[in-house]
């Protein structure tokens, strides 16, 4: 839009478009776990209240190949990954799709062949910043595409330039834009766990920690009036600064067995807290005035079966109001007091009881909205007493290539927005309206 006349008209197209731009940024869900990466749907009106019984109806279905990348939504347009190996193909591809209808819009295929575990496809969600696209393969082929065309503007080969050593799961972590970066958990070396490129060109900025990778999308976070950059590697939890990757704080955290914490850092006031499958949980506290922090307590059972207090799997915890919520190793879903780590109740309803059972969690007001590995959507509302489903429907059926046991799991984190949810699994991609009518 040009304004290119005085008086009254302009400063009022100006407050139209401020308001259209806000509504179009609250109604989108443009990188991994939502606008702010908290896990918060913002939407306050307008929202069924209940759920329908049984399948959900669905607004579209589209196809779609294997992959653990959950899409993302932003200017109408719906964004996700996923891997192709028919007819001796190893490829993986970004994908673009008009958010009303499903229309496939463009498309980007590249070869990839996997020398990981776990091979469906790509883990990490498509970021959005603007114009332009930001998407990492599960082997480190890092690509800036424009959102209207696919054109790639600029790729890194991160395996190659970076001399990864590779995580047994690959690349997981989806990139976060900060200002004119583009922050990722790498796995490189000589000191390039976590790595800075410009936005605009893919230049190194900076690279910071000599540490092996782990799964964790890093956030950014309010400390002592200025910005740190929360990274969960495979050995730590760190406090960068994102300008130039020093280090503020850190909390060693190694692994028992293996790197495996995959769920985002969670903030909740002055605290931050991580929970992982082998490894328990840590919950840490941030100095007020200065860029220091301390470990309030640390919890870990004798394995993943016997745990204490919480061992997440694949889902981000919930911490508020002076409580932590979790799904632990085998699908119970646990309340804790964040202050000790002590177990307030456990509830068996979310999901079936079986290894690495996940459920993925977004906070709406008063609610959490579920989707658990059945591919079920549910609406609850949680407490210090005890988890409340107010509703649940079938959104989309499970599938065996992310994980060929119990008739297959969905593993993808859904995006909530448009007042619809949209979701995929190893063969398809649906949106499903939740507005009220």
């Amino acid at each position: 839009m040009t304004l290119q006349f005085l008086g009254r008209a302009p400063i009022t197209a100006l407050c139209l478009l401020i308001v259209l731009v806000s509504i179009s940024l609250a109604e989108d869900w443009p990188q991994w776990r939502g606008p702010a990466r908290d896990g918060v749907w913002e939407a306050t009106a307008g929202i069924l209240e209940q759920l329908p019984e049984g399948q959900l109806p669905l607004t579209w279905e589209v196809e779609l190949g294997a992959g653990y990348c959950g899409p993302t939504v932003a200017s109408g347009r719906v964004f996700v990954m996923d891997r192709i190996t028919a007819d001796g193909q190893q490829s993986e591809r970004v994908l673009c799709f008009d958010s009303a209808t499903g229309k496939e819009i463009w498309r980007l295929e590249y070869e990839a062949p996997y020398t990981i575990s776990y091979t469906a496809g790509p883990r990490a969600s498509v970021t959005i910043d603007g114009d332009r696209a930001y998407a990492v393969g599960a082997m480190g082929h890092f690509h800036c595409l424009d959102t209207a065309t696919g054109e790639v503007k600029w790729k890194r080969d991160l395996q190659n330039e970076y001399d990864i050593d590779m995580p047994i799961w690959g690349i997981a972590a989806s990139p976060l834009i900060y200002g004119e970066l583009v922050i990722q958990q790498v796995a490189g070396k000589p000191n390039a766990c976590i790595v800075a490129f410009d936005k605009s060109t893919g230049r190194e900025v900076w690279r910071s920690l000599n540490e092996r990778a782990g799964y964790s999308s890093p956030i950014v976070i309010k400390q002592a009036g200025q910005d740190v950059l929360v990274c969960w590697t495979g050995e730590s939890l760190s406090g960068l600064d994102p300008l130039t990757g020093s280090v503020y704080w850190q909390h060693e955290m190694l692994p028992s067995r293996m790197p495996i914490g995959i769920g985002t850092p969670v903030l909740s006031g002055n605290q931050v807290f991580v929970s992982s499958f082998y490894d328990g949980s840590l919950m840490v506290r941030l100095s007020d005035d200065t860029l220091e922090s301390r470990q309030v307590w640390r919890a870990v059972g004798p394995d993943e079966m016997k745990t204490e207090s919480l061992h997440a799997m694949i889902g981000t915890c919930i911490v508020r109001d002076g409580y932590v919520f979790g799904f632990d190793s085998y699908g119970q879903f646990r309340c804790l007091d964040a202050a000790t780590g002590e177990r307030l109740w456990e509830n068996l309803e979310a999901v079936p009881q079986a290894r690495w059972a996940t459920v993925h969690m977004v906070t709406q007001g008063d609610r959490v909205w579920m989707f658990n590995e059945r591919g079920e959507l549910l609406i609850t509302r949680l407490s210090p007493t005890g988890l409340k489903i107010l509703s649940r429907a079938k959104l989309i059926e499970p599938t065996t290539l992310q994980l060929n046991q119990r008739k297959g799991v969905c593993w993808s984190h859904p995006a909530f927005a448009e007042k619809s949810v949209f979701a995929r699994n190893d063969n398809r991609l649906v949106r499903a309206s939740l507005a009220s009518h």
